[in-house]
């Protein structure tokens, strides 16, 4: 078994360097279109109600699936032979991102509310596109026992990338104006595009390369949709219990989602003032989330994918109970900044670990695309499930909700350990099921 030292030196590897600079560009574009830009959308006097629909935007994130068997397998003329499947797509991207960026920072919401949201649809749509062919580039490009921290390494940059993009945004902002925010928050998509140059191109699987041949023009069409979108999907359908991996991706992070959800509502009910909230979680949640990703990759080299997945979604779980602490302790910052630290060093840990995991699903014919309904499956606690949890919390009262949103991280677990027993026949062993 792995060493903790050896789990720990993957992360000297210099490939780890550039997959944590990739993350950073896909963490950036998040918050300009959402977050970031509901601020500024305040400030111009926009309505409270137009705000809210602009969370509509991101619809790209949860159906960018759809597009990414396009990503995965055509050819960018002239540009991907002279850079590769995965850099020339990568560049495309990023330069049109910049772009579109800068743009979203030009416009003014106040006098013209419909370009600005256009625009926040185009930069939501390529980060999308982005995160498409980041997540392909990096699971093509580490071997199957990097894994775990290449996953760890993309969360560190994802959230350091969300940071830059708030924080840093709104301090720009106060200095020059949201015009020089979004332009400086443009030219940090140069880290990424600088580390694309920088990085070689992985190689290509035998069977990405197959090519339809003969026939007229719509029978090589009708032979190339096949490959490229029906292949991908019947090749995950064919493996056992597929169904309930689904099912697992969709529930693993559905008790903290549900719990996460009403976490601010509660902080404010206790008598936590904005800046109490905004200092304690600012500086310990950034902390925790990138010591709890770390942990979370070496626990994959050190325990396995199984092992790792499970100790994470344990402590995940149990990290809700804090919040009834917090209840029964009243009005204290100690306890408030243990109960953000508990949540998201645990859930940093299993984010890891459900990373590696997700990475380690995909055909490597077929990476982005699979990745890429992965990934959005597993965003559907955060979207979806967890709406209902204000509406329990006004039935079921404070407590009542988090013990329930405790147990409804135990399904998860025990489906996992179920598919563990049902598929520990199948290579590569520690997957779950075999990729």
């Amino acid at each position: 078994m792995t060493s903790w030292r050896q789990a720990l030196a993957v992360y000297r590897n210099r490939r780890m360097l550039a997959v944590l600079c990739m993350g950073f560009s896909s963490g950036l574009p998040l918050p300009l279109t959402f977050g970031t830009l509901s601020y500024w959308l305040s400030e111009a006097g926009v309505s409270r109600t137009a705000i809210g629909l602009f969370v509509l935007v991101g619809f790209s994130y949860n159906y960018k699936f759809l597009w990414s068997p396009f990503i995965d397998r055509l050819p960018i003329p002239f540009l991907t032979r002279l850079m590769g499947r995965r850099r020339s797509w990568a560049l495309a991207i990023q330069l049109l991102l910049m772009a579109a960026i800068a743009a979203l920072g030009r416009g003014d919401p106040q006098t013209d509310l419909t370009a600005t949201a256009l625009l926040a649809v185009v930069v939501a749509f390529l980060s999308a596109s982005q995160d498409i062919v980041i997540d392909a580039y990096r699971i093509e490009l580490l071997r199957p026992e990097e894994q775990g921290a290449g996953a760890a390494a993309t969360q560190w940059g994802y959230r350091i990338g969300l940071l830059a993009a708030t924080a840093g945004a709104f301090d720009a902002a106060a200095f020059g104006g949201w015009r020089l925010a979004y332009g400086m928050m443009a030219a940090l998509m140069l880290v990424g595009i600088v580390t694309v140059l920088l990085t070689r191109e992985p190689a290509m699987p035998r069977a990405a390369l197959a090519q339809a041949r003969g026939g007229d023009r719509l029978e090589r069409l009708a032979a190339w949709s096949r490959e490229a979108i029906v292949m991908p999907f019947g090749d995950f359908t064919r493996r056992r219990g597929w169904l309930l991996v689904l099912v697992f991706i969709v529930t693993y992070k559905f008790g903290e989602a549900l719990a996460g959800t009403m976490s601010n509502p509660l902080y404010q009910e206790l008598g936590f003032t904005k800046l109490e909230v905004g200092n304690i979680g600012k500086i310990v949640s950034f902390a925790a989330s990138l010591s709890g990703v770390a942990l979370g990759g070496a626990m994959v080299a050190r325990l396995g994918v199984f092992g790792a997945l499970l100790l994470g979604g344990v402590l995940q779980m149990l990290s809700n109970l804090l919040y009834v602490a917090l209840l029964l302790g009243g009005h204290s910052n100690l306890m408030l900044a243990v109960s953000i630290f508990g949540e998201n060093f645990t859930g940093g840990m299993a984010s890891a670990a459900f990373v590696a995991y997700l990475s380690g699903l995909c055909s490597a014919a077929f990476t982005a695309t699979q990745y890429a309904l992965f990934s959005s499956l597993a965003a559907v606690p955060t979207r979806f499930l967890a709406a209902p949890a204000g509406w329990l919390v006004d039935r079921l009262d404070w407590i009542p909700f988090f013990l329930l949103a405790t147990a409804a991280c135990l399904p998860s677990l025990v489906l996992l350990l179920w598919l563990r027993r049902r598929l520990d026949a199948e290579p590569p062993g520690d997957a779950l099921p075999a990729a």
